[in-house]
């Protein structure tokens, strides 16, 4: 075997040992910086525990604040609804008088018109009670108006068809056939309401001037009340004719250019000066051109 040398078994017994010894003194390392890592963590974890201390108490003054804020504004809330309550039931209340009372006013007055219009019906039905028995009376009165009419009325036709059937055609001094004469103004009515010609009367006094009669002019120049006859001038289209000499109740005939037929002048009565009677003419004209 071979002979260690004493120098190198203790050189190799030390090696542990420094090996040993390094390691304690890195795990002694390790600790202090754990240690301290741990120190300033706490620190960090103690500042961060008063910060939040502090702001849950910021928070709870700020909730405290806030519920009391909401607290006096429910509390004021509740008052106003209270108030709010009373007057809208106190304007209920005024609203629900005031509506009675005009309601009942209403009713009054509805019930004061209903007579008053009841008392108006009354009187409006008694005035037309009235009015019909006047009008009755005086339907009646109508009645016996109307009949008295017709009877004046076929009276007056019976009178007016006897003088039509006695009024006579005679020849005029043309020599033409003359329409029916009137010699008195009953005659003369009747005739007009035959209507067969147009009549125009007239009164001529002796004069100067011929007077209108119709669409003609008569001039009357003699009148003799002695013998009835007369002698008169006529004026037609611009032309004068003489009738002289003429007798009352003679139809004094002439031609127009207004007419085919004669027109005809008859004199029922001659006076002193003056003539009365009238003028015939044909219903159909001849327009001039």
């Amino acid at each position: 075997m071979r002979k260690l040398d004493p120098r190198s078994e203790a050189g190799s017994a030390n090696l542990p040992v420094a090996v040993l010894f390094g390691a304690v003194i890195a795990l002694l390392l390790a600790n202090v910086y754990l240690y301290m890592q741990i120190e300033t963590v706490r620190g960090d974890m103690a500042k961060l525990q008063d910060s939040l201390v502090r702001e849950l108490g910021t928070l709870r003054e700020a909730t405290v604040a806030t519920s009391t804020k909401s607290s006096r504004s429910l509390d004021v809330l509740k008052d106003e609804l209270e108030k709010t309550r009373s007057q809208a039931a106190t304007a209920a209340s005024v609203a629900k008088t005031e509506a009675l009372t005009h309601a009942e006013k209403l009713a009054r007055q509805l019930a004061a018109e209903q007579q008053k219009a009841q008392e108006v019906v009354r009187s409006e039905i008694g005035e037309v009670k009235q009015a019909a028995s006047a009008a009755t009376s005086r339907i009646q009165e109508v009645d016996s108006s109307v009949s008295q009419v017709k009877t004046e009325v076929q009276s007056t036709k019976s009178e007016l068809e006897k003088t039509i059937a006695e009024l006579k055609s005679v020849r005029g001094d043309l020599g033409v056939q003359s329409g029916l004469i009137a010699t008195n103004a009953t005659e003369l009515a009747a005739l007009k309401r035959l209507g067969e010609r147009n009549y125009f009367e007239f009164n001529l006094a002796k004069s100067k001037t011929a007077q209108k009669v119709g669409d003609i002019s008569i001039l009357l120049k003699k009148a003799d009340a002695k013998r009835n006859r007369y002698t008169i001038e006529v004026m037609a289209d611009d032309k004068k004719t003489e009738k002289k000499d003429r007798t009352i109740n003679e139809p004094v005939q002439f031609y127009t250019q207004r007419a085919r037929q004669p027109y005809e002048i008859v004199v029922n009565e001659v006076k002193r000066d003056l003539i009365v009677g009238y003028l015939s003419t044909p219903k159909e004209q001849v327009s001039r051109n």
